[in-house]
This record gives structure tokens, C-alpha cells and sequence, in this order.
């Protein structure tokens, strides 16, 4: 007995070492004592064989040396086949075995699994059931629980929570943990939440499936507070933790709890390293990466394909191309992962050659087209708007046989319609043989692009499974062409989907169509659900929530999120500047903007616009010039035309109109219908028709299709009593087919936008409405306000109507809000400061230049607009 117990002890050892010549060596030893014939050796030594993958000598010994195979003996073979990925051997040598037993059933299950078959792991356990022969252990149970959830089969998984309750196995810890993450990855985590709280002591396992399910379902908050009350994690909790805080955009809470895995002792992996490489690459933090890559060489016994890529990488995104590509030569095994990365790296910066240089190098060193690549470089074409290329890779595809991979034509798609190209990219569509969320969205983008609403809703409707980024799509598209009312509408329905969650992406682009509509409740109220989402700290969605504070007149709050923001980016500061300098607080602006300079951080491109256009409407012009000087001076940022357009409606409206002509004439490049109009404005403020009459000629030249410039310079004239000059004019605008923009104005009330055009007859409160205004007008007239020979509409402008209604709608304490979509005329300036004071309501009017804030008989812009 103890010589065989020595034998099967050895064999052991030489199986988990893969000593291959000591088990042979064995065998013989076992020959030559006469023990070669013990059924219970003989399965030990066929076990040591298949652990060293010698399939020729275990089959050898099953067919010719073991006489009376019992069921252990199959199920080792069986085992062995199974992990050997020789799964039909082992499916064939199952239908054969005479006798099997609960392990043999697992054993098949597992392999079946463990290929990724999973519903011929279920029919497998299915069969078991119904054949009588064994009976399911946790094992059983614990395959078809993880087949089911992989399959993501609500249904079947209530069958098999009912069996596991049937046999009494729900208060098997692993058999608990396994029914926990079935339903997590099933989505039913409510169902998951109330089996785990039952569970005693749950295993670690268990509480990291919990971790996925709260991160899917409730967000990252309630993940963390889950993660917090661990009695212990182990790395994988960590990872989970990391990853989670990354993908939703709390990328520096993900680094900091790196920082905290780090200091409580626990042994940073491969799959550390990589998500926080990418969390740096994200953040363009190049000396946390250096830490990082120094902390992997020390630590890791050798470079994984997927932390390499992560390397390169946080180089590549950092714009350190030679050390990218040293980390990228260094790697023994540059998979396509590394290259596509390399390749999108440079096309990151805007290095178009060299991408296309490095695409064709991995061509010829690897000897394939790897999909990813390409679709990465036809992206680089559609961020280029380069047709010719993306024409040439577009064949490529087709030769290759790439074309049938679907990230391959969805970047077609995406080029296609970038690039101008509907039919195209509709050709691509309909030829593919397989779609996914992808290709719809991008059909969807494709033909928002255009303006095409009605076009971009067929296809979303045409869709059987949607996500959070197909609605987001939808809603986008709607939102950014004007139609506000849809998309919010749009956003009721999204929110009855039972598997769709808003996301970040959701709520930045709900706020900008509350900021577009001036719809202050209903922005209230989304900020309760990013609040409860948990999204109300992420940077963009702040970022939105201050630009629709600023646009719906609340600039004290919006600088209250602004202060409250700890992970402030470039965008906040300029949300800061831009929503100051509309509301005509030229000063605030210059703090904010200072404020960046104090920080060391650098102003940007759009930085320099919100703050020259905060001078511009304040009257600050030293302070604009010296902006303007600096932009190129100090942060070599060149002026666009939205910079030249703002400092010449600084100098005009401060009356330096010579000035403003000399900047215009000094552009590097040609002045557009924006800056002539700039300038015009300037003059019909100051009276000065000559050069009035040459800024109207060159925008008239440019054909711009606006109408507010025909329609000035035609009052200019009409000013002047060159009436057959104005008349021209008007017939000019009828010759080219222009038509004045008519003038509307809106208010919320009561959760619903109220619209007013110029003498609106079309509001059911009308007569009541002309009513109060005539009203109104009388008061205002006992404080010497003289009805000029205004043509009626004039007198019923809709911000008067608006005015009218918000005065018989809105509590005596709430200020009264409107929108307008042409700049307020002069009289109507005059009228809501004469009525701000005879009623004491305060009045915020948002027009399309700025803000004006109407209290006791003054404005903010101190009739300076």
C-alpha cells in the first residue's frame, strides 16, 4: 500500500511539474514491479500524461495498457481532452462511456464552457436532468448558472434559481455566488441585490459580481460605497473599482485609488497597470505614466501585450512619439493591438503621414490587414475630410475581404458621411451582411449631419435594439436642429426603456437644449436626475449645467457650480467667461480669465473669444487690446476671425471706427460677412453712413444669406431720408431671394414654452394679453415715454407680448424670464425698462447678442448693447 501511494504521489508531481520523461519513467518503473495493471495507477498515470499534454501516450494507455476502464478513467480522459481543447474527442469518448457520473456530466459541461459553447453547456445539464442517472452538486449547478448568465437568459435563470431551491443547494456558498452573478449579467441586479443581502458571509467572488451589477445598474457611488464595506478585496475588487471610476470619467479618482490600492499593500497586476495607463493617456498626465511604466519594469516579470499598448499608448496621446515608438520597437511580439494604437496615436496629433507610413510597415512586418488598423485610419480620413485616400482604403477593404468586418464599414460609414457622401455611406449600409447599434447610429449621425431629421428618424425607428448611445444620437440630432421641443419629449420616452440609462452624453446634451428653449424648471429638474444618477461631479455635465445657468439668465448660479467643480477643465473656465460676458459683465470675465493665467494653466483658443467678447459688450477696450496682443505674444495662438470680428465690435462700438476699418484691412485672412456687420453696426450706432455704406457693399458681395444687415443699412438710409436708397435696399433683398428673419420671442411657465411673434394673434390669451401691454403702455406714458410713428407691429414687438404675459402668469416674486431670437430693438429697450419700473418686476431678456437685466427703470448693459 505504501509503494503505491509513493508511485501515485510521484506521478502527481511529475503531472503538475509537466515532467513528461519522469512520468515516462515511471511507467516503466511500474511495469518491471508488476503494478502496471492497478486500475487506481493506472488513472493516476494517465492523469500525469494529459497534464503534460502527451495525448499519444495517454491514448496509448487508455486503448492498450488499462484493461478495465471504470468511470474515474473516463473522466480523467475526458478531463484531459476538455483541456486539451480537443473538445469532439471528448464529446465522442462521452457518448461511448458506458457509466457516467456527476463528474463526467461537469466534466463535459466545463468543456463546453470553457469554448464558449454555452448553450450546449445548458442542453448538457438539461440532458443530465432528464436522463436520471445523477444528480446536480454545486459544480453542476455553478456551469449552467455561468452558460446562462453569459447567455444573458432572464428566463432560464428563474428556472434554475427554482431547481437550485428544489434541491436545496441555495445555501451552498458557491453555489450563492454563483447564482448572484448569473442575474448580474443577466441585468436583473435588483433580483441579484436581494439573494446577495441573504447570503451570510458572501465570498469575495460574490461581492465583485455585486460590484459589476451596482456599477451597470446604480453607478459608481453606490459601487463604491458596496466596495468600501468590504470586510476584503482582492485585486480584482480593486481593478473593478479602477475601471468603473475610468469609464465614467472620474479618471483622477480612478488614479487616486490606485494610489490608495498601493499604500494598503496589494499587488498591483498586469490589469492594473493598463487601466491606469489609460487613465493617464486620458488625462495627457505624462508624469504619473512615467511612474507608472518604471513601477512595471520593476515589478512585472515580463511586459503583456496589453500593458505595452498601454504604454504606447499614454506616449503616443502625450505627444512623445520617441518614446512611444522605443516601447513599440522593445516589444518581442508587436501585436495589432500595439499598432493600431501606435497608428492612432499619431493621427491624435494630426500626423497623417506617418500614420499611413506606419499602417503600411504593419502591412509588410506582419503580413496581414488587421481590421482595427484600417478602421483607425479611415477615421484619420474622416477627421481629414481626405475622400481620396479614404476611396483608395475603401478599395482596400473590398480586395482584402475587410469589408465584411463591421468596425470596418462602420468607419466607411462615418467617412462617407463626414465627407459629404449620403449615397455612399447608404450603399455601404445596405450591403452589409451584418449591422450592429454601430451601423444604425452612424446612419443616424449621418443624415443628423445633414439636417436631416425625418431621414435620421426612419432609421432609428427601423431599429430592433437600441442602447444609450443610439438615443443620444436621436436626441442630438433633434437638439442641435432646433427642434428642443422634440428632443426633450424624445427624453420622456427614453427614460420608460427598461434597459436604457441615461448617461453622461444624455444629460450634456438635454442641457443644451434647456439652455437653447430658456427652460429653467426643466432644467432643474434634470439636474435632480444627474444628482440621483450620480453624474452631477462628473467635469462635462457640470460644464453643461453652467452654460444653461448662464443662458437662462442665472449667472449667480451658474458661478455657484463653477466654484462647487473641483475637476475643472479648460471647457468650465470658458463656460465661466462666455456666460459672464453675455450677461455684459465685461469685469468677471477678465477675473475668471486671470484667474486661468494665476493657475498656470493656458487659455485657449475659445478662451481668447469669450473674453474679448466680454469686453466688447462691457466697452472695455484697453483691456481688449491688451487680450488681443497676448493671445499671439505670449500664447502663440494665432487670431481667428471670431477674435478679429469681436475687437472690431469693441473699437466700433466705442466709437473708433477708423480703427475698426484699419483692423479689418490688416486680416491675414479674407474679412467675413460677420466682421463687415460688426462694423456696420458700429456705424449705424455712431452715425457714420459713408463708411456704413461701404461695410453694407462688402457684405452684400459676400452674399451672406442673413437679412440683419440689408435690414440695417436699409434703416440707416431710411434715418437719413434717403428713402429711394432704402427702397433699393428692399428690392435687392427681393432680388436675391432674402427674407427678414421675423422676430419671436418665448418664456417657460408652468412647465410649458409660450411662443409670441409680432402682433401674435395665434395665442389663446391674445386679447387679454394686448390688453395688459395697452395697459402697461399708459402707465409708462405718465412717465414721459412718447409713442413713436412705429407701424403697429412695432408697438405689439413680441418681447412686449412676452413682457405682457409673464407679468399676468408669474408670481409677483419671481423674476420673469424671456428669450428672443433677434436683438432687442431700441424702443423695446426703452419700453421694458419704463415697465420694470412702474410694476417692480425684475425682467431678464436673453436676445441673440447678450443679456439684459431690467430693474427699477435701468438695465445691466447701461444701454450700452
Amino acid at each position: 500500500m505504501a509503494v503505491t501511494q509513493a508511485f501515485a504521489d510521484a506521478l502527481r508531481s511529475c503531472g503538475a511539474r509537466g515532467a513528461l520523461s519522469g512520468a515516462r519513467a515511471l511507467h516503466g518503473r511500474l511495469v518491471a514491479v508488476g503494478l502496471a495493471s492497478a486500475v487506481f495507477l493506472q488513472n493516476t498515470l494517465l492523469h500525469a500524461y494529459l497534464s503534460c499534454g502527451a495525448l499519444p501516450d495517454a491514448r496509448r494507455l487508455l486503448l492498450t495498457d488499462i484493461a478495465h476502464p471504470n468511470v474515474i478513467t473516463h473522466n480523467v480522459m475526458l478531463n484531459g481532452y476538455a483541456k486539451l481543447g480537443r473538445l469532439s474527442d471528448a464529446v465522442e469518448l462521452f457518448g461511448r462511456m458506458p457509466a457516467r457520473d456527476v463528474a463526467s456530466w461537469n466534466t463535459l459541461m466545463s468543456g463546453y464552457f470553457q469554448s464558449r459553447q454555452y448553450l450546449a453547456s445548458l442542453e448538457s445539464f438539461v440532458s443530465m436532468h432528464r436522463s436520471g442517472d445523477s444528480s446536480p452538486n454545486a459544480f453542476t449547478f455553478a456551469y449552467a448558472m455561468k452558460s446562462c448568465g453569459a447567455l444573458g437568459q432572464h428566463s432560464l435563470a428563474l428556472q434554475l434559481l427554482g431547481m437550485v431551491q428544489k434541491f436545496g443547494s441555495q445555501d451552498d456558498s458557491d453555489v450563492a455566488a454563483a447564482l448572484v452573478d448569473m442575474f448580474v449579467r443577466c441585468g436583473t441586479v435588483d433580483l441579484a441585490s436581494r439573494l446577495f443581502v441573504r447570503i451570510k458571509e458572501p465570498t469575495i467572488f460574490c461581492r465583485n459580481s455585486m460590484l459589476v451589477g451596482y456599477v451597470k445598474t446604480y453607478g459608481v457611488d453606490h459601487a463604491l460605497e458596496l466596495f468600501d464595506s468590504m470586510p476584503e478585496r482582492d485585486v480584482v475588487s480593486w481593478n473593478m473599482m479602477v475601471s468603473a471610476l475610468s469609464q465614467s470619467g472620474r479618471v483622477r479618482e480612478a488614479l487616486d485609488m490606485v494610489v490608495d490600492m498601493q499604500s494598503k499593500g496589494v499587488r498591483l497586476d498586469s490589469t492594473t497597470y493598463t487601466s491606469s495607463l489609460t487613465v493617464c493617456a486620458r488625462l495627457s498626465s505624462l508624469g504619473w505614466g512615467k511612474q507608472l511604466h518604471a513601477q512595471v519594469i520593476r515589478n512585472l516579470p515580463h511586459i503583456d501585450p496589453y500593458v505595452a499598448s498601454a504604454l504606447v499608448e499614454l506616449y503616443a496621446k502625450c505627444g512623445c512619439f520617441k518614446e512611444a515608438k522605443q516601447v513599440f520597437n522593445s516589444l518581442h511580439d508587436r501585436n495589432n493591438v500595439a499598432w493600431t494604437v501606435l497608428i492612432s496615436g499619431f493621427l491624435q496629433y494630426g500626423c497623417f503621414t506617418e500614420s499611413v507610413e506606419l499602417f503600411n510597415q504593419m502591412r509588410a512586418e506582419l503580413m496581414t490587414l488587421d481590421q482595427f488598423a484600417l478602421a483607425t485610419l479611415i477615421s484619420g480620413c474622416c477627421s481629414r475630410m481626405d475622400l481620396y485616400l479614404g476611396r483608395q482604403l475603401h478599395s482596400l477593404c473590398l480586395k482584402s475581404g475587410q469589408i465584411q468586418a463591421v468596425v470596418v464599414s462602420n468607419s466607411l460609414i462615418s467617412m462617407y458621411a463626414k465627407c459629404d457622401n449620403l449615397q455612399s455611406a447608404e450603399s455601404i449600409f445596405r450591403l452589409m451582411n451584418e449591422k450592429d447599434i454601430v451601423s444604425w447610429t452612424s446612419m443616424i449621425t449621418a443624415h443628423s449631419q445633414v439636417g436631416n431629421i425625418t431621414k435620421a428618424r426612419e432609421f432609428f425607428d427601423g431599429m430592433s435594439t437600441k442602447n444609450v448611445i443610439t438615443w443620444n444620437a436621436m436626441l442630438g440630432a433633434y437638439i442641435q436642429h432646433g427642434a428642443e421641443e422634440d428632443g426633450l419629449r424624445m427624453y420622456k420616452v427614453m427614460l420608460s426603456e427598461k434597459d436604457v440609462r441615461p448617461d453622461w452624453v444624455t444629460y450634456v446634451t438635454l442641457f443644451k437644449g434647456c439652455a437653447d428653449l430658456g427652460a429653467n424648471k426643466l432644467g432643474d429638474q434634470i439636474i435632480g436626475r444627474t444628482v440621483k444618477a450620480g453624474l452631477i461631479l462628473d467635469t462635462s455635465v457640470a460644464n453643461a449645467v453652467i452654460t444653461m445657468y448662464s443662458k437662462c439668465g442665472r449667472i449667480l448660479e451658474a458661478q455657484k457650480v463653477f466654484d462647487f467643480l473641483n475637476m475643472k477643465d479648460i471647457v468650465s473656465w470658458n463656460a465661466m467667461i462666455t456666460g459672464y460676458s453675455q450677461h455684459g459683465m465685461g469685469k468677471q470675465a477678465i477675473e475668471i480669465f486671470d484667474d486661468i493665467l494665476k493657475r498656470g494653466a493656458k487659455p485657449d483658443y475659445i478662451s481668447y473669444v469669450a473674453v474679448l467678447s466680454g469686453c466688447s459688450h462691457s466697452g472695455l477696450v484697453q483691456e481688449g487690446k491688451s487680450y488681443f496682443d497676448m493671445m499671439k505674444r505670449v500664447h502663440n495662438i494665432s487670431p481667428g476671425l471670431e477674435h478679429f470680428s469681436c475687437m472690431v465690435d469693441l473699437l466700433g462700438r466705442a466709437g473708433h471706427l477708423t480703427e475698426a476699418k484699419d483692423l479689418i484691412d490688416e486680416m491675414p485672412m479674407k474679412p467675413t460677412a460677420e466682421v463687415w456687420g460688426a462694423l456696420l453696426s458700429a456705424c449705424k450706432i455712431h452715425g457714420n453712413n459713408e463708411l456704413a455704406e461701404l461695410a453694407a457693399k462688402h457684405v452684400f458681395e459676400l452674399d451672406s444669406p442673413d437679412s440683419g444687415s440689408y435690414m440695417l443699412m436699409a434703416k440707416i438710409y431710411a434715418d437719413a431720408g434717403k428713402s429711394d436708397d432704402s427702397a433699393q435696399i428692399r428690392k435687392l433683398m427681393r432680388d436675391k431671394g432674402i427674407k427678414k428673419n421675423p422676430g419671436y420671442s418665448w418664456m417657460e411657465v408652468n412647465n410649458k414654452v409660450h411662443v409670441f411673434k409680432a402682433d401674435d394673434v395665434s395665442h389663446p390669451q391674445v386679447i387679454a394679453i394686448r390688453n395688459k401691454l395697452d395697459e402697461l403702455m399708459e402707465k409708462i406714458a405718465r412717465l414721459g415715454y412718447v409713442r413713436t410713428d412705429s407701424p403697429r407691429s412695432e408697438i405689439h414687438h413680441s418681447e412686449k407680448l412676452a413682457v405682457a404675459f409673464g407679468l399676468m402668469s408669474l408670481p409677483a416674486w419671481m423674476p420673469i424670464h424671456i428669450m428672443k431670437n433677434l436683438r432687442i430693438c431700441g424702443d423695446c429697450h426703452t419700453v421694458i425698462k419704463l415697465i420694470s419700473s412702474v410694476t417692480g418686476r425684475e425682467f431678464v431678456i436673453r436676445d441673440a447678442v447678450r443679456f439684459h437685466h431690467f430693474n427699477g427703470g435701468s438695465c445691466s448693459c447701461g444701454d450700452y448693447w
